[in-house]
């Protein structure tokens, strides 16, 4: 009997195998599953695939008896429906939280009071008068003794590097510092091991597997520390680790009354604040010409490190990072459930509790969005008649989210990577290591699978 079992299985697979690239089989008891276990390694180029044959929507079958069954979508105006107009009818919801509960009851996890408690105290921190200032600040620091003498190391003899490493680096530094107010200084020239920053990747990736799993499996993996749950609970126990001790040393500071009053930061603003509340091709070479173009108009001084944010206003081809977002979105897809039965614009009935993915990843990927060039990187869709980076509505452009939940730090992000940027390209020439494979990561947040291997030529040596 287990033998025959076998058999029908390995048989199954293999038809599948051999048709998955014509059509979807929607199975009498296990729906779709089998082409979506076969297409796991790739699961974010299989949803746009099955969104592209329904024009922008797409029932994905599960198991009959598992609950699984998930409407993908990358339709605007259902995004604009979900996100904006009807924002009520699709809190995060318990579902979201037994997904992603990892994030306690932060502002990415919370619904109604808790939400609008974290979202205000959130904006008044953004709008003091300070923080911008303390924000660029510990940019410039990062830069200028972080992120500068690493890529001046790692070009001698062009060696090859992982740059997503070193951004990755660079990031958790920058957040710690704003944050936490610690730097964990990952981002320097012997690259230490830091628990907690290598354990983001591993919680990446077991939260997206949480889609795609009955709840009860993840449950019984996570119950028995197996598989991608294992990484997840060893992910969680290094956050705690790391967090407690910043959050410790920090409570202990805020002692010091006249410090305090002096200090500017995150994370001593959200603790007094919180006290007392409840509730893919292109021209790349010429692309990267023209940005270096626009910065030596700005400084012309080879001595130059950095542009701060008031320098960075009067560029246009950085825009090109809005085309980067575009087709890599760093949140690849969210998951929503209506708290009542609604009719999508789509026309797409839903029920209560019915698990709706929206795939901010193939939104970039669909022609009748983008055009029939969307999937080139072009940084010109973003010039605008007069000048400066054109507008898109966000239920179209979705890198920072939509609606009510827009993320609050969009300004800040887009400052921290011209910054960065503009850093790296105008002193180095970065070129890609030929013959490696270059494809998303099977994470909830998007990154590449294998890194990005480039080598890096100063330009100081290029021009001599």
């Amino acid at each position: 009997m287990l033998l025959l079992l076998v058999t029908l299985l390995a048989s199954i697979v293999l038809f599948l195998y051999r048709r998955r690239s014509h059509r979807v089989i929607n199975w009498v008891v296990f729906g779709m599953t089998p082409d979506l276990i076969l297409n796991a390694y790739r699961v974010h180029d299989f949803f746009t695939d099955l969104i592209k044959l329904r024009h922008g929507t797409f029932l994905l079958k599960g198991p009959w008896f598992a609950n699984m069954d998930m409407l993908l979508t990358s339709d605007p105006a259902n995004v604009h429906h979900i996100l904006s107009k009807n924002f009520p009818n699709y809190p995060k919801g318990p579902e979201f939280r037994k997904i992603f509960n990892i994030l306690g009851d932060g502002i990415f996890n919370s619904d109604d009071e808790l939400w609008e408690i974290h979202r205000k105290t959130t904006m008044s921190l953004l709008k003091h008068p300070d923080f911008n200032l303390h924000l660029e600040a510990n940019i410039r620091n990062k830069i200028e003794k972080g992120l500068l003498p690493l890529l001046e190391f790692v070009s001698h003899d062009q060696q090859e590097t992982d740059l997503q490493e070193i951004f990755q680096r660079f990031t958790f530094d920058a957040i710690c510092l704003l944050l936490l107010d610690y730097d964990p200084e990952t981002l320097s020239l012997h690259l230490p091991y830091n628990a907690c920053e290598k354990a983001f990747t591993d919680a990446e990736e077991a939260l997206l597997w949480r889609h795609l799993l009955p709840e009860k499996v993840w449950k019984l993996q996570h119950r028995f520390t197996i598989g991608k749950e294992k990484k997840l609970i060893e992910a969680s126990k290094a956050f705690d680790e790391f967090i407690y001790k910043c959050l410790s040393r920090k409570e202990n500071e805020l002692t010091d009354v006249e410090r305090v009053e002096k200090e500017v930061g995150l994370l001593k603003f959200l603790i007094t604040s919180f006290q007392g509340q409840t509730g893919t091709s292109g021209n790349s070479r010429t692309v990267e010409n023209k940005i270096r173009e626009e910065i030596e108009k700005q400084v012309g001084d080879s001595k130059w490190k950095y542009l701060n944010a008031k320098e960075l206003e009067g560029l246009v081809y950085p825009g090109g990072l809005c085309e980067a977002l575009r087709l890599y979105p760093p949140v690849a897809l969210e998951h929503k459930a209506p708290s009542d039965a609604d009719v999508l614009p789509s026309g797409h009935v839903v029920n209560k509790h019915s698990r709706i993915i929206l795939s901010f990843y193939s939104m970039g990927r669909m022609e009748w969005i983008w055009g029939k060039d969307c999937l080139e990187f072009k940084p010109e869709r973003w010039f605008s008649a007069r000048g400066g980076v054109k507008h898109e509505p966000s239920y179209k452009f979705t890198a920072f989210h939509a609606g009510p939940r827009t993320c609050l730090g969009k300004e800040m992000g887009l400052i921290q990577m011209k910054m960065v940027a503009t850093a790296i390209i105008y002193h180095y020439h970065v070129e890609l290591v030929k013959d490696q494979e270059v494809c998303p990561a099977d994470s909830i947040i998007l990154q590449m699978k294998y890194g990005l291997k480039v080598r890096l030529f100063p330009l100081r040596e290029i021009k001599t």
